[in-house]
């Protein structure tokens, strides 16, 4: 094959794989994500100050991932934003998960994952709040 041919080659085989490329991520970005009922957890350190204790339930709520009904999980640490009076920042992990219906939240409550989380990370929190919601 001659050097301009291989160019050509290379060239119309990139320009064809970049349109691919943006066909597919156009697709996805058409594929709207129903999980209308969403889970907020918030979670307070034993010993606010503890990195490793902070690191070993953010890696718990990570295993939660593994339930069938969770569509989806984010697992958070406090942001280091601009001081407001609005902003909490008292926390230390929170959860967030989305479902596809409210029995998929009440499946989540009661699997032996969950409860297996709770026992092996519970004393690692003095608080917890939750704000549950679905989608307006």
């Amino acid at each position: 094959m001659s050097t301009t041919n291989r160019r050509k080659f290379i060239t119309t085989t990139a320009a064809l794989a970049a349109g691919t490329a943006a066909a597919s991520a156009m697709s996805m970005i058409d594929q709207k994500e129903e999980w209308p009922v969403i889970h907020h957890v918030f979670f307070w350190l034993k010993n606010p100050g503890s990195v490793e204790d902070r690191d070993k339930l953010v890696a718990g709520v990570k295993t939660l991932s593994k339930i069938e009904t969770v569509k989806k999980l984010r697992v958070g640490v406090v942001a280091s934003t601009e001081k407001r009076d609005v902003v909490d920042n008292s926390w230390a992990v929170s959860e967030l998960m989305f479902f596809s219906d409210l029995a998929g939240q009440a499946t989540y409550q009661t699997h032996p994952i969950h409860l297996e989380f709770i026992k092996n990370c519970s004393h690692l929190w003095e608080k917890v709040i939750v704000y549950d919601a679905v989608e307006a």
